[in-house]
């Protein structure tokens, strides 16, 4: 089993100076070994038996590869000696990530697509590195051990489950400081496989919406809490003392990270509400329905600002790692006519979406517009057909649920 630990580390003003170099230096060795790559790249794309139309015939020269420009870090060090002070399997992970980031750009991933050409790091973009390795008792009442750098205090909320081993740990530079992110692994805890099948008792489905945050098809609500639209006031305030301040002056630093802190405080709080909405739901039901939504493409839309508020990709990524921890399962499901089919008789019923209410002519059933979508999301998932009531009388009398809301845990 695989977990990660997240605590906030106290720097004293030594150790801070130390970070601080490490990430600059690291920063221009990254930008140094991804400059490599791209000049290979650019002088070799054509095949050798043909000529380069843009630039004339390069010199043969190998490819730069994780391991040879990890062989070439000596060289580095010899012509710029305070990258010694660097541990040097931190280095080393500095170049790791630029044949990873090179990786994702050239070839696709389980989808066919291939991710955008990585950048240059500019100053301060730099922003966490990585020890591959360290010792098991790194950590000792409120302070770790880190290489190179000394007894750092940290603020341990948790203690270390027993039996797990720390397999990794980066330190990483946020708005608001500095934090260390511990990898733990304990091989005696095998990975959980999935073998929940859904059924219409094990199964929950949900409605994403701006409305409600989610309804699902048992009728309950989440309301959405709207972090970022709470927070413009205040945004805006800061924003407007940092564009009165000179570019690069202190006052304007100072102004920066104030924003930056807000920002961060805003998706701190989107961030453990999306945890505690998942654990609720994964509390209710083994199997959890979802629609399989372009959030991407939604983004682009008039409706782009209330979207990113919501998160639904940050949730449906936790709710599906934590559904997988525990053993339980999500399923997508395609999300075309969810609102418009009705949940009682299958009959599709054409509505705008400013209506709010599903009401169905043909068995008579008025339900909540998101109630009725999460009902449809559960019966695909599990494969139930709704069968359309043809030739059978009416039912006049309309049928009307009344939605109860819970509040996340």
């Amino acid at each position: 089993m695989r977990t990660a630990y997240q605590y906030r580390l106290r720097p004293n003003k030594k150790q801070l100076a130390t970070i601080e170099m490490w990430l600059e230096l690291l920063r221009r060795q990254y930008n140094y070994r991804l400059g490599e790559r791209f000049s290979w790249w650019e002088e070799n794309r054509c095949p050798v038996n043909a000529c380069p139309l843009v630039m004339p015939i390069p010199r043969l020269r190998d490819n730069p590869d994780y391991y040879s420009q990890k062989k070439d870090l000596v060289n580095t060090k010899d012509r710029f000696p305070e990258y010694k002070l660097i541990h040097s399997q931190v280095l080393q992970d500095c170049t790791k990530r630029v044949k990873l980031a090179f990786d994702r750009w050239l070839k696709a991933d389980k989808n066919g697509q291939k991710l955008g050409k990585p950048r240059f790091k500019g100053k301060g973009r730099y922003r966490s590195f990585t020890y591959p390795q360290i010792t098991q008792d790194c950590i000792e009442e409120n302070q770790i051990s880190l290489p190179k750098i000394g007894n750092v205090k940290l603020i341990q909320h948790r203690p270390i489950p027993e039996w797990f081993i720390i397999k990794t740990v980066t330190i990483s530079r946020k708005a608001d400081g500095y934090y260390v992110t511990l990898s733990l692994e304990d091989k005696s805890v095998p990975a959980l496989t999935t073998k929940v099948e859904p059924a219409l008792k094990n199964t929950l489905g949900i409605d994403m919406g701006l409305k409600e945050f989610l309804v699902t098809s048992e009728g309950e609500s989440v309301p959405i809490p709207q972090y970022y639209r709470k927070s413009q006031q205040r945004l805006k305030t800061l924003q407007k003392r940092l564009s009165r301040k000179k570019k690069g002056s202190q006052r304007w630093l100072k102004a920066v990270k104030a924003v930056a802190k807000q920002h961060k405080k805003v998706a701190d709080k989107r961030k453990d509400f999306h945890f505690k909405t998942a654990n609720e739901l994964l509390s209710k039901a083994e199997v959890i329905a979802h629609e399989n939504l372009n959030i991407k493409g939604l983004t682009k839309t008039r409706l782009s600002k209330s979207i990113n508020d919501a998160g639904w990709g940050q949730f449906l990524t936790i709710l599906t790692v934590k559904a997988g921890n525990a053993g339980q399962k999500t399923i997508g499901v395609n999300p075309k006519n969810t609102s418009q089919d009705c949940s009682n008789c299958g009959e599709k019923i054409p509505k705008e979406l400013n209506i709010r209410t599903h009401s169905c002519p043909h068995c008579g059933i008025v339900i909540d517009r998101d109630w009725n979508a999460a009902i449809n999301i559960k019966n695909r998932a599990v494969g139930h057909s709704v069968l359309k009531a043809r030739g059978a009388r009416r039912n006049t009398g309309a049928v009307k649920r009344e939605a109860h809301t819970i509040a996340p845990a």
